[in-house]
């Protein structure tokens, strides 16, 4: 449940994210950092798509993948912890090429973007201690 808690969070930064880049919403609310900057550089969107949207993507698949682990049936799955790190380990390799990029090539951070990357790492430090669990348990 704790992992779907994160996904959940970080649909919704995705969905802020995508909605500005989309022109939904007008202006990005950002306390810290340059998020205009990084959301209107050319490395926002990949295969046409707003980075963003491929984010909330991802968290949905993770939010799925962790209820469907809740399932009374699937609850000691090992295949589903497994999915859930796999899952995890790719978006955190994503989300730190993207801060290399936001660091390095664009030279602006955007903190909503550093919150999704502390997400997905969370998500990933949390389905790393569920795999351990239950391979220690079974």
């Amino acid at each position: 449940m704790i992992i779907a808690a994160l996904a959940l969070a970080g649909v919704f930064v995705g969905l802020y994210l995508t909605l500005y880049k989309l022109g939904i919403i007008g202006e990005l609310t950002c306390t810290i950092g340059s998020c205009e900057t990084v959301n209107t550089s050319k490395w926002s969107t990949l295969a046409g798509i707003p980075v963003a949207a491929w984010g909330v993507l991802f968290y949905i698949d993770v939010f799925a993948i962790a209820m469907v682990g809740t399932s009374a049936r699937l609850e000691e799955n090992l295949a589903i912890s497994i999915a859930l790190v796999a899952q995890a380990a790719f978006g955190v390799i994503f989300s730190a090429w993207l801060t290399y990029l936001e660091l390095f090539v664009i030279d602006a951070i955007c903190i909503w973007c550093v919150g999704s990357a502390l997400i997905v790492t969370a998500i990933l430090i949390v389905s790393v201690l569920d795999l351990r669990e239950r391979q220690a348990s079974g």
